[in-house]
């Protein structure tokens, strides 16, 4: 697992010992910063299931101003802070334990807003769905800033997103990626 391009291009990230976190298949992760490509100079990113950091540490690498990690996983703060501290990328990061939902409204009664919001939890548990409509609650997300749900192929989050919502989604083997344009 690398950070494939941008100020840390080329930095072999810390993994998991296990197979409780999973990190975005190195592939699916490429093609998912092409897609984004240009949307991170100056952006605020918040990696809700951080897990590893990978998502968020390839938005640092490419210019993201501040990315704010959320985990409750003790095992997956730690491989956060490893890598991390790895990447020098510590006045630019804040690692934040605590469960996700809940870490959106503490956010949003502070008054944080972000450009880029990546929701990457387990697979099939329905956080997905969870961290969508606790956004709808909770404005974190800016508007015309893009929500990043990564899933199993099979979920369908349009079965749970309002149909006016512009929703583009890509599948990878077992993998989906939607992403959502904010309103």
């Amino acid at each position: 697992m690398r950070i494939i391009t941008g100020k840390a291009r080329g930095l072999k990230l810390i993994t998991p010992k296990d197979y409780n976190v999973r990190p975005t298949a190195a592939r699916v992760k490429e093609s998912l910063f092409n897609i984004l490509a240009g949307k991170f100079c100056a952006s605020r990113v918040l990696d809700a299931f951080a897990g590893t950091g990978n998502l968020g540490l390839e938005a640092w690498s490419r210019g993201a101003e501040q990315v704010v990690f959320i985990d409750e996983n003790v095992n997956s703060l730690k491989l956060v802070n490893a890598n991390v501290a790895k990447a020098h990328a510590e006045k630019e990061v804040k690692i934040i334990k605590g469960n996700a939902l809940n870490i959106i409204e503490t956010l949003c009664q502070r008054g944080e807003k972000f450009d880029i919001i990546f929701s990457d939890p387990p697979y099939d548990k329905g956080l997905n769905e969870k961290i969508y409509k606790k956004l709808l609650d909770n404005s974190i997300l800016k508007p015309g800033g893009t929500l990043v749900l990564e899933h199993s192929a099979s979920e369908d989050p349009t079965s749970y997103i309002d149909a006016a919502v512009n929703i583009r989604t890509e599948k990878y083997g077992d993998t989906g990626i939607s992403l959502i344009i904010w309103k």
